[in-house]
Order: C-alpha cells, then structure tokens, then sequence
C-alpha cells in the first residue's frame, strides 16, 4: 500500500493539468448519470408523491410485470428486436458502401458538396420528417396517392393499412441516419496511409482489390465499436420514428409498435412513474449484458477490435 499511494501521488504530481482538465468532465458524469441511479428504486415501489422516494411502499416486482402480462407483450418485442436489427445491418451496409463509394471521387470539392446533403437528414427534428412523410402519403393529395390516381389506380389510405410500413420506416431511418454514418467511416479512411495504396498499385492490384484488402481491413475497430454499441441498444427503439411517423394510428400498431411506445401509452394512461422506471431499468440491464456478451464475442475473433 504504501508502493501504491506513493505511485499515486507521484502521477498526480505529474499530471495534475490533465487531471484538472478532466475534473469537469468527471464531475458532470457524477452528477447526471450516477447521481440519478438512486431513482431505480422507484422500480419496485408504488410511488406516492406526498411520502417521497424513500419512504414510498415497496411492491417487489409488481411495475414490471406491465411489460409482460399484456397479450402484446411478444409483438412489442418482436418488432423492437427485428426492427433494430435491420437498421444495424442495412445502415452499416449502405453506410460503409456510401463512405468507399465517396472516397474513390477524384472531384473533392463535389465530394464535400455530396457529404453535405448526405448528412443534412440527419439533422431534421423527427418532427419535421414526419410532415415531409405526411406529404408523400396524405391520403387526400399526398404526393404518392396523387402518383397513384394518375395512373390509373385507386389512392392508398397508408396510415389504415399496416403492411408498407415496415418498408417505409426502414427507408426513413436509413435515409435519415446513412449519410452521417457514412462520413465518420469517410473520415477514418482518409487517415489511412497511402502508402499502402501506392505498394498495392506497384503490385498490380485494382481498386476494388485495394478496398478489399486495405480500406476494409482499416475500418474493422470503428465498426466493431458501432457494432457493439449498436447491439447494446437493440431493446430500445426510435421514439420518435414509429410514434411521430406514424402519426399513433392504431391500425398499425401490429407492426409499428415497440416497447418505448407501448410503455408511454401506458403511462399516460395510468400515470405510474414506478412503470416507467422499470421499463428503463429492464432496457439497460438488457443493453447492459448485450454489450458484454458482443463485446466477449469481438474479443474472441480479433481482440484488438474489443471495447475492453
């Protein structure tokens, strides 16, 4: 022990600065993120606002049992699972393809202008995509139905009928979150060296051998660390993507509801906050061992790739 304090003073004499610089960051954390943690125990209690946190009655397991004594309990999570894990296959396929495709233009300043509108959809209110979604699909003169009549065939009432949709909320989260991701993946290869390009060229390779055999190789611990975080994240859903897209119509909720919506219908309904902190409760310990257990995986095929 004495070693240790020894070591420890010794590096905080040496790197006090950087520990300064550190401190706000540190104190934040503490007070927005740990601080709160206290709160989970309204999970398991029967919250009553007059007796306060702590002195409210415990009821066990009683608020989580909202999550999964309903008939809906298996599609709410169904949708939530499959939907994100389309989103993380499909966004990572066409982000990486969009971020090579982009970085074999010779014209830079096109390029620049390209990652622009690429990543302008990523910065709209879900609010706002949700209107810009309304227009194409107005069922009076939205743009599509409008298409529809001009060619002869009967307007589609899209927010009764359940089955595009899984298409269309796709088609708006890629098109919303694609671009953004591509240029953080653009980003990384344009810090590989050339010179690896330059001796793969001397050797006879192609372009697309190069992508292959170096551009890939280059982005697998950005995308390991996406992938990770990703899978994390896999039992909470876009709030605002299948809540304000979809306008709440009940006809779609088969396919279009997940657990965040299903669980703030309900609050509003019954007004329970110790619902909703066992909701979260149950998403982060979800999420929680879903980063171990991909993160274990990732260590497994290439270590060098693992979060820790």
């Amino acid at each position: 022990m004495p070693k240790r304090s020894k070591g420890l003073r010794k590096e905080i004499r040496e790197n006090w600065v950087l520990y300064l610089m550190a401190a706000p960051a540190v104190v934040a954390l503490f007070i927005f993120s740990y601080l709160p943690m206290a709160g989970l125990v309204m999970a398991f209690q029967n919250l009553n606002i007059a007796k306060g946190i702590f002195k409210s009655p415990f009821v066990g397991f009683k608020n989580f049992e909202f999550l999964f004594s309903t008939n809906d309990a298996w599609v709410i999570t169904r949708n939530t699972v499959l939907y994100n894990l389309v989103f993380i296959i499909l966004g990572t396929f066409l982000s990486i393809t969009l971020a090579l495709l982009l970085n074999e233009m010779t014209f830079k300043r096109y390029t620049k202008a390209l990652q622009t509108i690429y990543m302008m959809p990523n910065f709209l209110s879900m609010v706002v995509v949700a209107t810009i979604v309304y227009a194409f699909l107005k069922p009076s003169d939205g743009f599509v139905n409008v298409m529809l009549k001009s060619l002869g065939m009967d307007p589609v009432s899209w927010y009764n009928t359940p089955g595009p949709w899984p298409f269309i909320l796709v088609l708006v989260h890629t098109w919303k979150g694609t671009g953004y991701s591509a240029v953080i993946y653009l980003a990384v290869i344009s810090g590989i060296s050339s010179e690896y390009y330059e001796a793969a060229a001397l050797d006879g390779a192609s372009r697309l051998q190069q992508m292959i055999h170096i551009t890939l190789p280059h982005l697998r611990f950005i995308l390991c660390i996406n992938l990770i975080q990703a899978v994390g994240g896999i039992i909470r859903g876009d709030f605002g993507l299948f809540y304000t897209v979809t306008r709440n119509s009940g006809p779609l909720y088969p396919v279009t509801d997940i657990l965040d919506t299903y669980i703030y219908r309900g609050l509003t309904t019954l007004n329970n906050p110790g619902m909703s902190t066992a909701a979260g409760l149950y998403q982060s310990v979800i999420g929680f061992i879903m980063v171990l257990t991909a993160n274990k995986i990732v260590s497994k095929i290439d270590s060098d790739c693992a979060m820790f």
